[in-house]
């Protein structure tokens, strides 16, 4: 698969830092060690978009979640690109990428129009293998539930993310499901507390200012240590700009939600020491897939920094199903309707 622009990333070229905050869209500036950095344009923002490996082999796109850059998958991404053409990006808000200027800007639907120009730019005439994780995992459910990227996602696994149109039709049956169910519903409502803060006005941005507790805390609750490039220095911006993820989708989605299903294999990777997710939450989510995988994982929410060569393991065994057309036993054991724990 040949990608636009990449075999002249070989030239020199100058730092990356010194080059126009703008490119043009899929400018390609080479800065070692097999990586390539771009610029994209998408639905209205410039994305910043990063390549490794050898762009002949599957594409993989990486999604982070919130308050991430791209930088949360560097140790998943540096594993897969061993013998994969692995490509990251930061989403609008977030990070190198630019930001949007109204609330309404951060609709999922945009969202998924930015994926669509990154798998366009990186991979055109081949689907790619996606992999997300928290709001970027949400945001590839709503990408594979879409007419939008038909035939363009070869595979989908999601981690820690599920479609808010499910977990409001979830919150909606379990509140109505008898005592059982209703502590579910409250359980994981206390687990999601944060969505409420998010929407009070101000106190957020405020929250986000202090960048050295919250990197503690990834530390020290977590266990996902951080390091020179994660959580990356614009943590503070990231995370004031990724509330308006939460302002502009969650309210409208559970005022009106409404079933999807998607023919793409999908591997749902559960962390059972999820702080945010509940593994209940989760349950039933391999029937919007006519083919899917639940792989329950003895992990914390951030699994994609505490344990990244599992991630990436897991990733790859479902890239090599779809592409081979070899399950492997352990793939096999995960398949919806068996649960166990890795």
């Amino acid at each position: 698969m040949a990608v636009a622009g990449w075999k002249e990333a070989a030239a020199p070229h100058p730092p990356l830092d010194s080059l126009p905050v703008r490119w043009f869209n899929h400018t390609v500036a080479a800065v070692g060690d097999g990586v390539v950095k771009r610029r994209v344009e998408g639905a209205g923002v410039m994305l910043s978009v990063t390549e490794r490996g050898d762009p002949d082999r599957p594409t993989v796109v990486l999604v982070h979640g919130f308050p991430d850059t791209q930088a949360v998958w560097e140790p998943v991404a540096d594993l897969l690109a061993v013998d994969l053409h692995v490509v990251s990006y930061d989403v609008r808000g977030a990070g190198d990428s630019g930001t949007p200027v109204h609330r309404s800007d951060y609709a999922l639907h945009l969202l998924v129009e930015d994926m669509a120009a990154v798998i366009d730019a990186v991979s055109p005439d081949e689907a790619v293998h996606l992999v997300a994780h928290d709001w970027g995992s949400i945001q590839g459910w709503e990408a594979v539930l879409s007419p939008r990227l038909t035939g363009r996602i070869a595979s989908y696994t999601s981690i820690s993310g599920p479609p808010l149109d499910y977990a409001a039709l979830w919150a909606r049956q379990h509140r109505g499901a008898g005592p059982t169910g209703l502590r579910a519903a409250l359980r994981q409502a206390l687990h999601s507390w944060y969505i409420a803060f998010f929407h009070i006005p101000v106190l957020p941005r405020l929250a986000a200012r202090n960048t050295k507790l919250w990197s503690g805390a990834l530390e020290r609750l977590e266990g996902a240590e951080p390091d020179a490039l994660w959580p990356a220095p614009t943590l503070a911006d990231d995370f004031a700009h990724g509330v308006e993820l939460y302002r502009a989708n969650v309210l409208p989605r559970f005022r009106h939600p409404a079933a999807g299903h998607t023919d793409t294999p999908v591997q749902i990777i559960v962390p059972l020491r999820d702080r945010y997710l509940t593994p209940t939450l989760l349950e039933g989510l391999e029937s919007w897939s006519s083919g899917a995988w639940r792989r329950q994982v003895d992990a914390g929410h951030w699994v994609i920094r505490t344990d990244p060569h599992n991630v990436a393991a897991w990733t790859r065994q479902l890239i090599d199903f779809v592409e081979q057309g070899t399950e492997s036993p352990d793939l096999s054991r995960w398949r919806a309707g068996q649960d166990r724990v890795a």
